[in-house]
C-alpha cells in the first residue's frame, strides 16, 4: 500500500531512487542537492538498496563515473545542481551523444557569479541544448513521480538518451509537503528490470565507446540524437498514461489549468505555476477569462501541442526564471521557444514575457496579477507595450526599456551617460 509522508522535495527524489535501487549512483554534494544523495547514501548503508554508491571528487568525475557505468550496462542515477551542472559541462554532451539512459534529478539554483545559492532556472536552461530530456516538477510529488517515470523514459528503446528532472532550489526541494511514496513492489513492476543496449562489459558482442568521430560519421550520429528526441515525445505521453493507470496521476506533455474558454494564458514552469492557479482562481472570479499552460516537458520542447493548447486566446504571457543573454530583446528560453512555436503553427497573437525570480527572488500574486492584466491590454490592443519585463527588479522605473519614436518596448534600461554618472541618478529608459 502506498503511504502518506511529510517529505521534502529532495527527500522524495531521494525515495523514488531507494525504490529504483540503480545499479551505480556516482555523486558529489552541492547545495541545495546535496540532502538527495545523502539520504541516498544513507540507503545504501542501511542495507535498503543494492546500489554501489560512488563518492568523488567533483561533479565533471561523477558524471564520468556514471558513463561508465552505463556504457558498462548498469542502470545509473546522479544528481546535482548550478556550477555543480556547469562542471559536468563536457560529459553531460557525452552521455547524451552515447546514447546513455542516465537520470539525473537537478535541483534548480542560480548559476554564479555573484555566487548565489537559490533558485533559477539558469543551470538547466544552460544545458537545454546538451541532448537531455528535461522533465520540470511544480512541487515534492510531481519531484517523485517524474523521476519514477524518467527511468522508463530513457530506457525505452526508441529514445535511449539520459533525462534531468528539475525542481526549484528551496522551495520545493527544503519544503516539507504532503506525499504519496507508492508501494515498492509496485513501483519496482512499473519501471521492470533494466535491459542495457550494447553492454561495453558483453564480451560475446564487443563495442566502441568515445572513439575518435570525424565528418565521416559524426554529422549521422548527430542526426540520431535528432530521432532520439523526437521519439521521446511519445514516449513520455505513453509512460505517462501507464503511469496514471497504475497509480492515479496521469502524466502528458504539459497541465493545462482553465484554459479551454480563456482569453489570456500564462505560460510558467515549475513551482510558480502553483501561485499561479490561485491568481487565476482569483482572476476568475472577478469575471476575467485567464487560463495556465504549465510545461512538464521542455526538452524535447512540445511545439505544436503547446500551441493547439493556447489557440483562441488573444495574448499570451510567458514566465521565464532566466535570461537568454544576448538573444532577441534579453527575454528567456521559454518565450523564445513559444515564438518560434507560435511562427511555426500559425497563432499570431501578442506573446509577451516576464523574467522573474532570478537568484531565488520571490514572486507574489499581486506580481502575477499584474502580468495578467498587462497581458489583457495587450489582447485588447492587438500589440504588445512592452515585449520584455524584468518582474520586480529594482532601479528599473518601468520594468523594461520604451523606442524613442513611442514604439513598442524591450527589455532593458539603459545605464547612465559619462555626464550623468555618479550623480544618483537612475538608468533612464530610451
Amino acid at each position: 500500500m502506498s503511504r502518506i509522508l511529510a517529505l521534502d522535495g529532495n527527500s522524495a527524489m531521494a525515495q523514488a531512487m531507494r525504490q529504483i535501487n540503480p545499479d551505480l549512483v556516482a555523486a558529489y554534494p552541492i547545495t541545495p542537492q546535496t540532502s538527495i544523495v545523502q539520504d541516498f547514501a544513507q540507503f545504501v548503508a542501511d542495507g535498503l538498496v543494492d546500489s554501489e554508491f560512488v563518492t568523488v571528487e567533483s561533479e565533471h568525475s561523477a558524471m564520468s563515473a556514471c558513463i561508465g557505468g552505463a556504457a558498462a550496462g548498469g542502470r545509473v542515477m546522479t544528481a546535482t545542481s548550478a556550477n555543480g551542472l556547469a562542471l559536468m559541462w563536457e560529459v553531460v554532451y557525452i552521455a547524451a551523444s552515447l546514447r546513455l539512459p542516465i537520470v539525473m534529478p537537478v535541483v534548480n539554483r542560480a548559476l554564479s557569479g555573484p555566487i548565489n545559492i537559490h533558485c533559477d532556472h539558469s543551470d538547466s536552461m544552460g544545458a537545454r541544448d546538451a541532448g537531455w530530456i528535461q522533465l520540470f516538477s511544480e512541487n515534492a510529488q510531481e519531484a517523485y513521480e517524474n523521476t519514477l517515470q524518467a527511468v522508463r523514459i530513457a530506457e525505452h528503446p526508441d529514445v535511449r538518451l539520459p533525462v534531468m528532472v528539475m525542481q526549484d532550489g528551496f522551495i520545493t526541494s527544503h519544503a516539507v509537503e504532503r506525499v504519496e511514496i507508492y508501494d515498492d513492489e509496485d513501483v519496482r513492476a512499473f519501471i521492470g528490470p533494466y535491459r542495457p543496449l550494447y553492454p561495453l562489459l558483453d564480451v560475446d558482442h564487443p563495442v566502441t565507446y568515445g572513439p575518435l568521430d570525424f565528418y565521416d560519421y559524426y554529422f549521422e550520429h548527430k542526426r540520431q540524437q535528432v530521432e532520439g528526441l523526437r521519439h521521446a515525445k511519445g514516449v513520455i505521453e505513453e509512460v505517462g498514461r501507464e503511469f496514471g493507470l497504475k497509480f492515479g496521476r496521469r502524466y502528458g506533455l504539459f497541465e493545462s489549468y482553465r484554459l479551454a474558454d480563456a482569453e489570456v494564458a500564462l505560460v510558467v514552469l515549475s513551482s510558480t505555476a502553483g501561485t499561479a492557479r490561485v491568481v487565476v482562481d482569483r482572476l476568475r472570479a472577478e469575471g476575467l477569462k485567464v487560463g495556465l499552460l504549465k510545461p512538464r516537458v521542455f526538452r524535447p520542447f512540445p511545439a505544436e501541442e503547446i500551441i493547439a493548447a493556447l489557440r483562441g486566446v488573444n495574448a499570451v504571457a510567458v514566465m521565464d526564471r532566466s535570461i537568454a543573454f544576448g538573444a532577441m530583446e534579453n527575454g528567456g528560453p521559454l518565450w523564445l521557444e513559444v515564438l518560434a512555436a507560435a511562427r511555426l503553427y500559425g497563432l499570431d497573437v501578442p506573446i509577451v514575457d516576464y523574467v522573474f525570480g532570478l537568484g531565488g527572488r520571490d514572486v507574489v500574486p499581486e506580481q502575477i496579477e499584474r502580468v495578467f492584466h498587462e497581458t489583457w491590454k495587450a489582447g485588447m490592443l492587438g500589440r504588445a507595450e512592452r515585449i520584455v519585463t524584468y518582474l520586480g527588479v529594482r532601479g528599473d522605473d518601468d520594468e523594461g526599456r520604451g523606442s524613442e519614436d513611442g514604439g513598442e518596448l524591450s527589455s532593458v534600461a539603459r545605464s547612465p551617460s559619462p555626464a550623468s554618472a555618479g550623480n544618483g541618478q537612475k538608468p533612464v529608459s530610451v
